[in-house]
């Protein structure tokens, strides 16, 4: 049985592969007690010691409708989506929100999927079973899983800040991203004090500084910083 914490060992937190080795998102620790998750990079590399977040939301595959009903126990759901198309697996290992309507307020993993045009229908095999049954009234959302594909944090955000690489993790590469305790990362002209509350920049992509209004806090400021330099933070993300 998988530990709920996968131990990690100095090598695995500075190695990138192309091979996916575990499931997207599982926890892992260091033994001084730095937390990390496991990711994929999205379409370019990931750039040591900087801020990354989850891939963008594609707003034309939310609050879309059910094309045919789910009964309870069922596996796969059927859906018509907006005006993107959807790659193959681009949600595996994602979640299927029902966010209105039968069924509202329950959340699946999603296991897999075909390829499907825009505007189209498209079958979502799920890890999970229905458990109330949906109709072709009940609304939902597809959610990406926040560990795939991600990318450098933007000045203004598209989604959660997810942690932060201590190497150069190559386009399509998987690894470890640090989420809890000490790590350098990059530093804006607004760096703050030593304990500031630290939010992404909004001013320098993949960057930290003082706490941000609708930014959200990822850490604190162990170092006071310099503007393009790297400092030590204490990421509370995870």
């Amino acid at each position: 049985m998988q530990t709920l914490i996968r131990p990690l060992a100095a090598a695995d937190i500075v190695a990138g592969s192309t091979v996916q080795q575990h499931p997207l998102g599982t926890l892992g620790e260091t033994p001084d007690g730095r937390r990390f998750r496991y990711c994929e990079a999205g379409g370019t590399a990931l750039v040591a010691g900087t801020l990354q977040q989850q891939v963008a939301i594609v707003a034309n595959h939310q609050n879309i409708a059910v094309a045919a009903a789910a009964a309870i126990g069922a596996e796969t759901v059927t859906v018509t989506l907006g005006a993107t198309l959807a790659s193959v697996n681009q949600y595996a290992e994602g979640f299927l929100v029902v966010n209105d309507v039968d069924g509202e307020g329950f959340t699946y993993k999603i296991k897999g999927h075909p390829a499907a045009a825009l505007s189209a229908s498209l079958v979502l095999t799920l890890d999970d079973t229905i458990r109330v049954a949906l109709t072709i009234s009940s609304e939902v959302c597809l959610i990406a899983n926040p560990y795939k594909d991600v990318v450098q944090h933007p000045t203004t955000p598209t989604g959660v800040a997810v942690g932060v690489p201590l190497f150069a993790m190559a386009l399509d590469n998987f690894g470890w991203l640090q989420t809890h305790g000490v790590v350098s990362c990059l530093a804006d002209a607004a760096a703050g004090s030593v304990g500031a509350a630290l939010s992404p920049s909004n001013a320098t992509a993949g960057a930290l500084e003082s706490g941000v209004i609708g930014q959200g806090v990822v850490g604190q400021a162990l170092q006071t910083g310099i503007s393009t330099e790297y400092r030590a933070v204490y990421l509370i993300i995870d």
